[in-house]
């Protein structure tokens, strides 16, 4: 009896058929032949800069494949930071990844064309001319000229299409029906090896955000290898809690918060969490590049001459912060409230139970510093299934710390805050987080802890203390002379500007505080009173002030700023000069220095006007002759008034000689003593 087999089956048959033959151009067999060797992940490093680091290690024997599906969005990560290790003497080879391009523009490069989904009939008919072998009752073999359709189906109700392979064979040409075939060879094994790597390719479409990424390992025997690069992961996050109680050191416990949003779950991996800030960027490694070429015609009658192209040219800080520290005050003495009995009983019945955060946890990783990171190692395997979240201890200890207010205008113009000076006593690099706090055991309120490396302190605040209050005042601003210099023309004058702000402060609680005023910071301005802050920050003085139970304090800071102006000697006037003159501020040395200059200037001053004086002269006897001169032309010349007139412009021509001397005389005196004036008041160099 003839056995059918449907489609289906027969395409399978084919495929086996074209994995069996081998040949060139086919995938390299994986650990002798079998699949590509598993690599599971074994160890895992989150950064707090969004990457993290995988390591995969396993054995492989003799020449292995290992095989790694990646995200699309991963492959250029991948690609920058990879590390491939054969680490028992053996040779890390081909590193082989599939391309960007779609699996359609794939398929089309190999010989068997699997890009539609062909029915057995058109795939053999797309193989026309290709010699095959098939398994029937009788073995056949031949090569294939074409496929038809046939009505078939006889003694049926309604007819349906048969296909049959038209074979040339050595007996001549031969129709088979499709449905009797059991199995079909292809002679050629180049053309199996291209048909199976095509169905590889096929099948790893079908995840279309995932890449395969395969490497060679050649060598003899069993050896451990490894994998090891940098993607892209979420940052991991810490959070923290702060419990506060009177009698016992402040207690901070802190938490991991890690992710998991890989396609693969995390068994029994070593994971660390590192905290810093390392560089990390993208790069496209993955999508090709070509360079831009010229397009050149040959040339029929003329020698062919490569251009010359002119090259391209491309052109392609960490704040410090300083702090003036002052030792930690103490813990303050938190005294307790006596109410009334019936009270009492009431707020006891509703009083929360205290937080014992040192008890049941304990912490799950150590900590110590990687180069310029630091590195809290999770002691035993982390187990953490894909797209999960988890929460790690990683510190569960006590610290120190004090208590305090902390005053900011900017902040709260009217009230503090209650804060706590937080010292890391832990051998831990904090990282930054919340840290939500409670105080003798009850919710106090929520802070933000920035980085805190071991031994260094930060302030923390989380409430409102509407106990304190306190009232800023400005009294307005004065400047005061300080003095004036002579340099080389010009008169230096140096003044103070004086600011100063009083913080009022009115403690309604009935216990002492220590308030702690921030007051801004400017580089210009010298702080004079009080001498010196208990800290500075970058941008912040910070001073402490005591205040008493049910008690008011004060506070004045005071700051100056030295301010210059430049007034030029020869153009300022002598109302401005003569104020420096009277100032108990100028030095004698530099008030006879503008003494002399202002007697130049005088005796320089009454030689322009002399000679202004003479200048006016001239021009009135100008003007005089030119009326005389317009009234002689009405006149006969023989009259007595116009020989008048002819005496009386003789006289004023004789008087215009003389000014014009006198005024050349003013002249060379006035350039002798402007030059004298100028070569003092430049060659003067007095400090004040």
């Amino acid at each position: 009896m003839i056995r059918a087999f449907p489609p289906v089956v027969l395409l399978l048959l084919l495929f086996s058929a074209g994995t069996a033959t081998g040949g060139e151009g086919g995938a390299a067999p994986a650990a002798a032949g079998g699949a590509p060797a598993a690599l599971p992940l074994s160890e895992i490093a989150l950064f707090s800069s969004g990457v993290g680091y995988f390591q995969r290690d396993g054995v492989v024997e003799g020449r292995s494949q290992v095989e790694l599906r990646v995200r699309v969005e991963d492959v250029n990560d991948l690609l920058k930071s990879l590390v491939v290790q054969d680490l028992d003497g053996g040779r890390v080879g081909l590193v082989a990844y599939d391309s960007r391009d779609p699996i359609a523009k794939t398929l089309k490069t190999f010989a068997v064309d699997l890009t539609a989904n062909r029915t057995l009939g058109q795939l053999l008919e797309s193989l026309r001319g290709e010699e095959i072998e098939l398994a029937t009752p009788s073995p056949v073999r031949g090569v294939i000229v074409s496929v038809e359709k046939r009505q078939g189906g006889v003694g049926e109700k309604e007819a349906r299409e048969v296909e049959y392979l038209n074979l040339l064979t050595a007996d001549g040409l031969r129709s088979l029906a499709l449905g009797q075939v059991q199995r079909i060879t292809l002679a050629d094994p180049r053309l199996g090896a291209e048909f199976t790597q095509a169905l590889a390719v096929l099948a790893s479409g079908h995840d279309t955000r995932k890449k395969g990424v395969r490497f060679e390992f050649d060598g003899s025997g069993r050896r451990r290898v490894r994998v090891a690069y940098v993607v892209e992961t979420p940052v991991w996050k810490t959070s923290y809690r702060l419990a506060l109680a009177d009698g016992k050191p402040p207690f901070l416990q802190g938490w991991a918060i890690v992710e998991n949003t890989t396609d693969e779950d995390w068994r029994d991996v070593r994971l660390s969490l590192v905290s810093g800030r390392p560089i990390s960027f993208r790069m496209d490694l993955y999508e090709p590049l070509y360079a831009q070429r010229p397009v050149v015609v040959p040339e029929l009658y003329q020698s062919l001459r490569p251009p010359v192209h002119e090259q391209a040219m491309d052109e392609s800080q960490a704040q410090a912060k300083e702090a003036v520290g002052a030792a930690p005050a103490p813990p303050r003495a938190i005294a307790p409230k006596v109410a009334a009995p019936a009270m009492r009983n009431q707020a006891e019945a509703r009083a929360p139970a205290e937080v014992p955060l040192e008890q049941g946890v304990v912490s799950a990783a150590e900590g110590a510093e990687t180069g310029e990171l630091f590195r809290y190692t999770i002691g035993t395997p982390v187990s953490l299934a894909r797209q999960r979240s988890a929460m790690l201890p990683i510190v569960n200890q006590a610290v120190q710390g004090s208590k305090l207010s902390i005053y900011n205008e900017r902040v709260n113009a009217k009230y503090p805050l209650n804060g706590f000076r937080l010292r890391n006593a832990t051998s831990l690099h904090l990282l930054q987080g919340p840290i939500t706090v409670f105080d003798a055991g009850i919710y106090a309120g929520d802070a933000r802890l920035a980085d805190l490396p071991p031994g260094q302190e930060r302030l923390v605040s989380y409430a409102l203390d509407l106990k304190t209050e306190v009232e800023p005042q400005r009294p307005a601003a004065t400047q005061e002379l300080v003095g004036a210099s002579l340099k080389k023309g010009l008169m230096l004058v140096t003044r103070r500007a004086v600011e100063e702000r009083i913080y009022l402060v009115n403690n309604r609680d009935d216990k002492p505080k220590t308030l702690l005023i921030e007051h801004p910071f400017r580089a210009e301005w010298t702080l004079v009173q009080p001498a010196q802050a208990a800290e500075r920050s970058r941008d912040l003085y910070r001073f402490e002030v005591p205040v008493a139970a049910v008690a008011t304090a004060r506070l004045a800071v005071r700051e100056e700023r030295r301010l210059q102006e430049s007034v030029r000697l020869l153009d300022t006037a002598r109302e401005t000069i003569g104020f420096y003159l009277q100032a108990t501020q100028v030095s004698a040395a530099v008030k006879d220095a503008l003494r002399k200059a202002l007697d130049l200037r005088d005796r320089l001053d009454q030689t322009v006007a002399r000679r202004g004086r003479l200048e006016q002269r001239v021009k009135e006897i100008a003007e005089e002759q030119a009326r005389i001169r317009e009234n002689m032309g009405r006149l006969p010349q023989n009259s007595e008034l116009y020989a008048r007139y002819v005496g009386r412009l003789g006289q004023q021509e004789t008087e215009i000689e003389g000014l014009r001397r006198d005024i050349e005389t003013q002249r060379t005196a006035e350039e002798r003593q402007r030059r004298e004036l100028t070569e003092y008041v430049l060659g003067l160099d007095l400090d004040s």
